[in-house]
């Protein structure tokens, strides 16, 4: 699980909300945190590799988008993330006793804290670089409905999204272990900052995504209307698609991290009081203490539950077969094919019109920015190909008559 508790593990001279997890049944957790990472990161990669009967998830250079390769990196890192998780928890469960060495204020054994602060390092980089890249898979969409985007903006991503992630991590645990690990934790001064820049990313995709999320909506209405000057039925459909998919995401944020915030604030309120293990604090201390748990099973699934809301459920028929790789000069007599089609992430394609048809050529592009926002949807691959088709149709009427 992710946490900014993680790092105050690593404090001899820990608080006292911070003992009360850490002595909580730390096998058990450990187990549990283990089993979740482990589950969700062989969940994820099984969404990830490709199917049988799902064809080639080749997508032409010309059609590619920024969109797509964000949907991947936010993978990436949930998968990166929960391979800390399972790294970190297996140590701590298979070797009690070099763990414990990280209590000893006055240990020559340098070796137990530097494992702690790494792994906790690890698992909080990967996580935060996580929700930037769920920031800028916001941005990123706003911008292609107002056809501002485009691979060229990727560069710009990588550039804020590592750099904001790894500013914000080390300077987070520079202030909590001034000037020392072996004297970190010795006043709020030390720790609130690095509750601050652990909790920003978090912040800013549960306030900003919905803002973003909704105003891409409301232009997607609007392209969609310009494409026929009509808003069918099949347009409604696809709008609905569009919106569904932003809602996933945003309730897949919401369940795999309110128990964070929950935590910390009984956690913070805790640390208020003279005496935690007085009794009228018990209600307080078993609500923290089932959040605890509760963060432990669903950070780490966080990337599987990312996978559904991204493509649905691609099934379990693996297709793992080698595959000859293209000839370039194989490739140009395809080229004119691949102008027209745009691969989506579950092997199906969007056919588009010729683009040589120049009436044509304003329903290409709002069919290539949807088919961008809808990428891995069966059912808006259907709509757009339905939409498109129907208006080559009655392109095709009108020169009869």
């Amino acid at each position: 699980m992710a946490s900014p508790r993680l790092e105050t593990f690593c404090c001899p001279n820990r608080d006292a909300a911070s003992q009360l997890l850490l002595a909580f049944q730390p096998q058990v957790f450990c187990g549990v945190c283990l089993g979740s990472a482990s589950a969700g990161l062989a969940l994820s990669a099984l969404q990830l590799l490709p199917k049988r009967g799902q064809g080639a998830r080749k997508v032409p250079k010309a059609a590619a988008s920024s969109s797509s390769t964000i949907l991947l990196l936010i993978s990436a890192c949930d998968m990166l993330g929960a391979l800390g998780v399972i790294f970190r928890s297996t140590v701590w469960l298979g070797f009690p006793d070099f763990v414990a060495n990280i209590s000893v204020v006055n240990g020559t054994d340098v070796w137990p804290a530097a494992f702690c602060v790494g792994s906790a390092m690890w698992i909080q980089l990967l996580y935060s670089a996580g929700f930037w890249w769920l920031f800028c898979y916001a941005v990123d969409s706003y911008l292609v409905v107002r056809r501002s985007a485009g691979m060229s903006t990727i560069v710009l991503y990588h550039m804020m999204t590592w750099g904001l992630a790894i500013l914000l991590c080390v300077e987070g645990i520079a202030m909590l272990y001034y000037p020392s690990v072996s004297s970190c934790e010795n006043g709020l001064e030390h720790a609130i900052p690095h509750y601050v820049t652990t909790y920003v990313p978090l912040v800013l995709v549960l306030v900003a995504n919905p803002v973003l999320f909704s105003r891409t909506v409301t232009a997607v209405a609007s392209l969609l209307k310009g494409r026929q000057g009509i808003y069918t039925e099949n347009e409604r459909r696809l709008g609905t698609e569009i919106k569904v998919r932003f809602f996933k995401i945003m309730l897949v944020v919401v369940i795999c991290w309110s128990s964070n915030i929950i935590n910390e604030g009984l956690l913070f309120y805790l640390e208020m009081q003279p005496d935690i293990n007085g009794s009228p604090l018990k209600h307080v201390r078993n609500a923290a203490l089932i959040t605890w748990i509760i963060m432990g099973v669903l950070n780490p699934m966080q990337g599987f539950l990312f996978t559904l809301a991204f493509y649905g459920w691609t099934g379990w028929k693996l297709d793992l077969r080698w595959r000859k790789s293209e000839i370039p000069w194989e490739s140009m007599s395809t080229s004119t094919a691949a102008e027209n089609a745009y691969g989506l992430p579950s092997g199906n394609s969007v056919n588009f019109p010729d683009s040589k048809n120049t009436t044509a050529e304003p329903n290409h592009q709002a069919d290539e920015t949807l088919s961008m926002l809808s990428e891995g949807s069966d059912a808006s691959t259907i709509e757009i190909h339905i939409s498109s088709g129907a208006h080559e149709l009655d392109g095709n009427d009108a020169d009869v008559e």
